[in-house]
């Protein structure tokens, strides 16, 4: 299950490749062509320490509040509609990312960038997954390894075919009244709602329009994104809890609409560039069209 401590290792790391970036100006930022031992050593040990201080972290604070087991494997496939999953593809494929850009900056070859850079999500995601598998409340599950592969796959398997990213995943958030029914699972306020409220999550594939149409005019800086969401949950599976929760009315809900595609926008500031490429994780707010099974067709004026 996708839970608040998966976003723990990308938002830290995120947020200091922008501070660390902005602290030393265009000059630094500038990727090198050729290998630079000293940037490369700088990367690797910054994410080893960065990954093992979570992981240790992660175990002392979150685990040691839940009973440990032997090794065991859940099959928790159908549960919250599948944002759980989505949650894993995203954030495997943002920090897949983040470690190929950074072996980028570092000169290293393309060929590492993919085997050493873009698999950082997946080799994180998979020592949470075994942590998982020795927890008495949760336990190893392969269809959230099929998650984390499918998020590394679509990072890599684009570089590949196009050598740059057409299509980024991105998210959206949105407070729904469900949180307040359940605090203890979907969170009580916003920034735990924000990362535990499956109900107003959606994840989105981000096309940016001109990648796909290079002699065209369109801006370079313009997505089509189609997301999926879903709400009216209050536990993993249709279920009656404690004979609290019996009807969810939940539903899934697809959309489309436009984005922009930060990392496209013309700028002469590699420190703007950085910040720019950071943010563009997040799905910008425009208007939507809804599909869903209970109301079919339903217009969003702006949505986040």
């Amino acid at each position: 299950m996708f839970r608040i401590r998966h976003f723990l290792f990308l938002i830290c790391a995120l947020v200091l490749v922008s501070a660390h970036s902005q602290s030393r100006g265009d000059s630094f930022l500038k990727p090198s062509d050729t290998l630079h031992n000293s940037r490369r050593n700088a990367v690797v040990i910054a994410e080893t320490s960065l990954a093992t201080l979570t992981l240790i972290g992660l175990d002392q604070l979150w685990y040691a509040d839940f009973p440990r087991s032997k090794f065991k494997t859940i099959n928790d496939t159908d549960e919250w509609l599948q944002m759980d999953k989505l949650g894993h593809v995203f954030s495997s494929y943002q920090l897949g990312r983040l470690g190929a850009n950074a072996l980028r900056w570092s000169g290293v070859s393309k060929k590492d960038q993919l085997i050493y850079g873009a698999t950082l999500g997946f080799g994180f995601l998979t020592a949470v997954e075994i942590f998982d598998g020795y927890s008495e409340e949760w336990g190893f599950s392969w269809s959230d390894m099929v998650a984390n592969g499918l998020g590394t796959g679509l990072y890599v398997g684009q570089e590949l075919l196009w050598d740059e990213q057409r299509i980024t995943m991105k998210y959206s958030f949105h407070q729904t009244q469900y949180a307040s029914q359940r605090p203890d699972k979907l969170g009580e306020g916003f920034l735990e709602e924000l990362l535990k409220d499956y109900n107003g999550q959606t994840y989105w594939l981000s096309a940016n329009v001109h990648s796909f149409f290079k002699d065209s005019k369109i801006p370079k800086w313009i997505n089509l994104a189609v997301g999926y969401s879903a709400e009216g949950m209050l536990t993993g599976k249709e279920e009656n809890v404690n004979n609290i929760f019996i009807t969810q009315n939940r539903q899934r809900q697809f959309f489309l609409s436009l984005d922009v595609d930060l990392s496209r926008i013309r700028t002469n500031s590699r420190v703007l560039r950085t910040v720019f490429d950071v943010l563009n994780v997040i799905k910008v707010p425009f208007p939507a069209i809804e599909f869903n099974g209970k109301n079919g067709i339903k217009l969003h004026y702006i949505y986040f």
